[in-house]
């Protein structure tokens, strides 16, 4: 199972295809103008029993020079195994679409930045067969945007910066740009990105920055984790009274609402994601009063890829 900081750093293609346009700029890739992109299936399943999913992957179109297949991966830490695979990915999708495949590889840390951007070659050391050569975003080419002005200019930029910054001495900088840059974007587009922020930081110490953050400036904001983050701040003290009028002494016969608060958050998350929900499942969430439970299945709720997962009890690993 994945973490939820590997799924919001290329989810957040899936979510704005465009913008690789952008972060190419950054990168400093000369590429010819992006006219389009679009989401293409991630299943490169072969018909013997071997299955091959790539995170993301997309087929943008070129204003003059063709369309081209983006394939976006979130690396944790590294991973020997990628020596193997991201070739296989690279040729299996040149093969199958006959189009150019460019590998993009998002990561949060300086090491595994620099591990994922050595070339990986396969032939003989004099010879090389096929080079594959991964394009690195991460804390050591993504801008740290402290100027919110900066951050509205291109919003789905500045979350993937902030998400590649998790680990920076300035992250609470970095993180209040994004806070006031989103309190004045119309919330269709700000809660996908706020949800977004919150899943990629994972359980770094700048988790609890963010949360309260979305409690106090984003107070606009109703998504099923927002309240959640607002009711933990009431309880614990952590918003210090700054959300005003959402305490009101309302602590007896709470729990009861926060669970099937929580058991319709379940339901729809997964319904949202296209996750196929078993009556099994839907009986045990409806059924279950206990909050704390329940947010487990929650947030588990953002990134498994069956309804049935968000039972597990292994907590998921860094990819």
């Amino acid at each position: 199972m994945v973490s939820a900081p590997h799924e919001a750093m290329h989810h957040i293609f899936q979510e704005h295809p465009d913008l690789f346009s952008r972060l190419s700029e950054v990168l400093g890739v000369d590429l010819p103008p992006l006219a389009s992109a679009e989401s293409v299936t991630v299943d490169l399943t072969e018909t013997e029993p071997l299955e091959r999913r790539v995170d993301t992957l997309l087929r943008i179109e070129t204003q003059n020079d063709g369309p081209f297949l983006l394939v976006v991966e979130a690396q944790g830490k590294k991973d020997p195994g990628k020596t193997t695979s991201w070739p296989y990915y690279v040729t299996y999708l040149n093969n199958k679409y006959r189009l150019p495949v460019l590998l993009l590889v998002i990561c949060q840390d300086h090491a595994t930045a620099a591990w994922a951007a050595r070339p990986i070659t396969i032939g003989l050391p004099r010879w090389p067969t096929v080079t594959t050569r991964p394009l690195v975003a991460g804390p050591h080419n993504m801008p740290a945007i402290t100027n919110v002005a900066e951050a509205r200019k291109d919003l789905a930029l500045a979350t993937l910066a902030a998400i590649t910054h998790a680990d920076n001495p300035d992250v609470d900088a970095i993180l209040k740009t994004m806070s006031l840059a989103l309190r004045e974007t119309p919330e269709a587009l700000a809660e996908p990105l706020v949800e977004l922020i919150a899943q990629g930081l994972g359980n770094r110490p700048a988790a609890q920055q963010w949360r309260n953050l979305v409690a106090v400036d984003l107070s606009f904001y109703t998504s099923p984790l927002s309240e959640e983050i607002r009711d933990e701040g009431r309880v614990e003290g952590r918003v210090e009274g700054r959300v005003e009028g959402r305490v009101e002494g309302r602590v007896e016969g709470r729990a009861e609402g926060l669970a099937q608060g929580h058991a319709e958050a379940v339901l729809v998350i997964l319904g949202a994601r296209g996750i196929d929900i078993t009556q099994a499942t839907r009986e045990k969430v409806t059924t279950c009063g206990d909050p704390e439970v329940l947010r487990r299945w929650l947030m588990r709720a953002a990134f498994v890829t069956t309804s049935d997962e968000i039972f597990d009890e292994e907590t998921p690993a860094d990819r």
